[in-house]
């Protein structure tokens, strides 16, 4: 069964960008995805709680093995997997019927195969990867920090969010109040993180100019 058959062309197509992702980063244009791994997706607050009570969002995490591999290496993994699951399928499907399925068909049925068996997949991938010490860091490790105020006016007992980098270079998203009660810490400014009670951070601003990061 030849892969560019009209049949496997969804099956090529996924072959195709697999390449493509191998020579991006091979010539390293691969750069430009690192921040896929922190790409944030906006869930209403009530509902988000009701997921992660249910352990909704843990099980589906575990199932499509969202997370255990970096993003890159997931996506390549599940092209892979689509490809030779399509493929496959269609060639078994081809024998016992004595023709495939249509491609439109067959790509929808190996895609939903394909995504829980590259949970599996990506199993033996995560043992063989290199394990990196970025992927947890204690809280207090970012006390001394800079932080940059990303959504609203940080004022006492009223936090506002602000994006951290710890040592690897990773963002954390924190919640910060200035450290001074009578002062206010605004959007787009940087400061310096202090102090941690619980799960609240709280930072000082740079008063000299030469100070600034």
């Amino acid at each position: 069964m030849i892969l560019l058959e009209p049949h496997n062309l969804p099956f090529a197509a996924s072959l195709i960008a697999l390449f493509i992702i191998a020579a991006l980063q091979i010539i390293g244009v691969g750069d430009l995805f690192e921040g896929a791994d922190d790409i944030e997706i906006e869930i209403d607050a009530d509902v988000a709680d009701g997921l992660e009570a249910s352990g909704f969002l843990d099980g589906v995490s575990s199932v499509l093995g969202l997370g255990r591999v970096p993003f890159l290496v997931w996506l390549s993994s599940l092209l892979f997997v689509f490809t030779v699951t399509g493929v496959f399928g269609q060639w078994i499907i081809s024998s016992l019927a004595g023709s495939p399925l249509s491609a439109g068909l067959a790509g929808l049925l190996a895609g939903g195969a394909s995504l829980p068996l590259n949970g599996l997949a990506v199993r033996p991938i995560e043992k063989v990867l290199p394990k990196d010490e970025t992927t947890a860091v204690g809280l207090e490790s970012l006390v001394r920090r800079d932080a940059v105020i990303q959504t609203g006016t940080a004022r006492e007992a009223s936090p506002a969010r602000a994006k951290v980098k710890d040592a690897f270079g990773h963002p954390h998203f924190v919640m910060v109040e200035p450290h001074d009660p009578q002062a206010e810490l605004t959007e787009g400014e940087t400061v310096l993180l202090v102090r941690r009670e619980g799960e609240i951070f709280f930072g000082v601003r740079y008063e000299s100019p030469l100070l600034q990061p």
